[in-house]
């Protein structure tokens, strides 16, 4: 079964852990090539997760998940059916072990994402729905350097981030109103964070 025509989270990471193995390195390419165009889902979910792992806490790393999830936003919001990383983007690197680490780390999240989320309210989200997700999460991503001047912030709107992506993979409108709800949680605190600089 290719992640492409896989409805399962785990399955995706599955695969991403498997084109780790055995390489050195692992390029933004790679890992796109390896989600395929059958779902937006996993272009908003997969950074949406790395940016609520750990490696958050890394410098620049929730700035660069950032510019990925704007340049998937887009992309979804203008209808494009196969997702396109720009070459500066895809030639960037990640070892392999840090991969794989951020991958074991988010496989039992994924676990309890399968058995728990999946074919409710299916029309909240359809395209439209789909579409309002990509809008939120581009305003989302450009929120990030904000959420970075406190540490791990930054998880905040990578949570509702994920859970676009989530909703959108498993076709789940619950779990996209949870996102919503989320977001309007996430915005209550990034006017704190502006309000006490």
């Amino acid at each position: 079964m290719s992640a492409a025509n896989s409805n399962s989270v785990e399955e995706i990471i599955r695969h991403i852990d498997a084109q780790a193995d055995g390489n050195s390195r692992l390029s933004v390419g790679d890992i796109v090539g390896e989600l395929g165009h059958r779902s937006h889902g996993p272009f908003l979910l997969l950074p949406g997760l790395i940016g609520m792992s750990p490696l958050s806490g890394i410098p620049l790393v929730p700035a660069f998940l950032a510019v990925l999830i704007a340049v998937f936003s887009l992309q979804i919001l203008i209808g494009r059916r196969q997702l396109w990383v720009p070459d500066i983007l895809a030639r960037r690197h990640v070892e392999a072990a840090t991969v794989k680490h951020a991958l074991n780390r988010i496989t039992p999240v994924a676990q309890w994402m399968d058995r728990w989320f999946g074919r409710r309210l299916e029309r909240l989200s359809g395209k439209g729905a789909v579409r309002v997700a990509a809008l939120v999460c581009l305003a989302l991503s450009l929120a990030v350097p904000a959420f970075e001047l406190l540490p791990f912030a930054g998880i905040a709107p990578m949570t509702a981030i994920a859970g676009f992506g989530l909703a959108i993979l498993v076709r789940d409108g619950v779990l996209m109103l949870a996102a919503l709800a989320i977001t309007a949680g996430t915005a209550v605190m990034l006017f704190q964070i502006i309000a006490s600089l």
